[in-house]
């Protein structure tokens, strides 16, 4: 292995690449991340990294924490390299942008010393607690929407004298230190694919520490804040090509860059008791109302992604950017979001939806990016409920057609059969899926086994308007194929 990236290797990068303009030495801590994952350093990090590079922000560095120990390979490579990594955004043309990030400061492995962590977040210089914990890791209940005092990661946090170990617990054991030393409190800010992730972030949080204490719950009710925030950027896991490719860009060995695409949005709601970034001169869009902006991105692009990746996947493709030369799952999904997901959304202030449609469907397609299939279809019985269910009630509630994302649903509980159209056996990654795939492998026999699971879908099996599109596409799906399937879906007035 040749030089790894570090401070030290910085001044031998080539003049081509852009690089920390700054004193990493002068910054100090203003922000404590958790989840310093390929998301957040496609977007947060990157947005306080342009303004220290602009000469503002020095005292808004990031502390990164790695709170699972699943964490601890890529918490290693972060400290080994003194917070530095290299972002690349990849162009549909072939173009591949780099930058050296140098806006996070370190990384604090939590299961080597929690209290470590606690004291980072207490300490005074800290304003902003931000979070990229998946979708997943709200810990709340995928139909009534209550946190789950029972599970048992949080109850062991909630045993008097534990050390924590859960986000709750330990953000929460962090407040409660700033609450004892009279410290006001950081604000806790949400990055996550959860539509009001700031409003669900403070249910989540506030439920935990009311049974915690019921003195710290009113105060963190009171006193904390929690804005919702919306984040638009495709970024996909880093492969072995990706990390040598970069490295033998750069000239320096380096462990764990990040790939994304050009675009970037982030829009954030202005509540910041203690102050915030002048994220407004990165690029980012601070707003008083998030939600139109949320649910314009959960339902085209985070909804869309899920109408690709079980099609796509039963198809035979692996990368994203190939099925979008599938033409008829082109069609598809524009009619998905025109037809069921658009009339759902409220006016969004700047932007032009149509376009932003087309682009989406540009972005899908961008060979550069190469996100695979897999990566969208994992963690369904997390993202479904919260990315394209909603919709769906929505439309029922106008009395509109849900054919197209009753289909999804259907692809979705056909690859959770674990086995694809050939017999290969299909990988499921989501965290109910012990509970889901023998109840998917029971419904050729069954038709409504997967969505009689009222957990999951509350009482949508009863209402025939979304029991009959979707039995009427599993049943293709299981005669004819996804090819087919797709191809029955795109036929205007065709039925079953």
């Amino acid at each position: 292995m040749g030089v790894r990236l570090t401070e030290a290797a910085l001044p031998h990068l080539p003049d081509t690449m852009a690089s920390p303009a700054y004193d990493r030495s002068r910054v100090t801590p203003g922000i404590v991340h958790i989840g310093v994952g390929n998301f957040h350093r496609a977007h947060q990090a990157l947005a306080i990294d342009r303004l220290l590079n602009q000469g503002d922000a020095m005292d808004w560095g990031i502390r990164g924490v790695a709170l699972l120990p699943s964490d601890e390979r890529l918490a290693r490579r972060m400290q080994e390299q003194d917070g530095l990594y290299t972002l690349v955004e990849k162009s549909p043309d072939g173009t591949w942008d780099y930058r050296v990030i140098g806006s996070i400061l370190d990384v604090l492995f939590a299961p080597d010393d929690t209290s470590t962590v606690i004291e980072a977040m207490a300490d005074p210089r800290i304003r902003i607690v931000s979070l990229t914990i998946t979708e997943g890791g709200y810990n709340f209940d995928r139909l009534t929407g209550a946190f789950m005092l029972n599970t048992p990661d949080v109850a062991a946090d909630l045993v008097p004298g534990a050390i924590p170990h859960t986000v709750f617990g330990v953000v929460c054991a962090a407040l409660q230190l700033r609450r004892e030393r009279g410290i006001a409190p950081f604000t806790v800010m949400s990055c996550d694919n959860i539509q009001h992730n700031g409003d669900v972030a403070r249910q989540m949080f506030t439920t935990f520490a009311e049974v915690l204490d019921p003195t710290l719950g009113e105060w963190v009710h009171r006193e904390v804040s929690f804005p919702n925030s919306m984040v638009d950027r495709i970024t996909p896991v880093t492969t072995d090509a990706d990390i040598e490719a970069v490295s033998a860009a750069m000239g320096v060995e380096d462990e764990c860059p990040v790939v994304c695409e050009p675009f970037f949005q982030w829009v954030v709601e202005d509540t910041f008791p203690l102050g915030r970034p002048a994220w407004e001169k990165a690029g980012v869009q601070v707003t008083s109302d998030v939600a139109p902006y949320e649910k314009m991105k959960l339902r085209l692009l985070n909804a869309s992604h899920q109408g690709l990746c079980y099609f796509g996947h039963l198809a035979g493709y692996d990368l994203v950017h190939e099925a979008m030369q599938w033409p008829e799952l082109r069609i598809f999904l524009r009619r998905f979001m025109d037809e069921e997901e658009t009339p759902t959304l409220d006016p969004v202030p700047g932007v032009d939806l149509d376009a932003y449609k087309t682009e989406l469907i540009d972005r899908f397609s961008n060979p550069e990016v190469r996100d695979t299939v897999a990566r969208l279809c994992a963690e369904s019985s997390d993202r479904i409920p919260k990315w394209l269910l909603p919709a769906v009630r929505d439309r029922l509630s106008q009395d509109g057609d849900v054919r197209l994302s009753a289909a999804i649903v259907a692809s979705w509980a056909r690859y959770a059969e674990g086995t694809d159209e050939v017999g290969g056996i299909i990988t499921v990654v989501d965290p109910l899926k012990d509970e889901l795939v023998p109840i998917a492998q029971r419904q050729h026999d069954e038709p409504t086994a997967f969505i009689d699971n009222r957990k999951l879908f509350g009482d949508l099996v009863d209402d025939p308007r979304f029991r009959e599109p979707y039995v009427a596409t599993l049943g293709r799906l299981h005669r004819d194929g996804a090819r087919a399937t797709v191809a029955w879906l795109v036929q205007e007035g065709t039925t079953s």
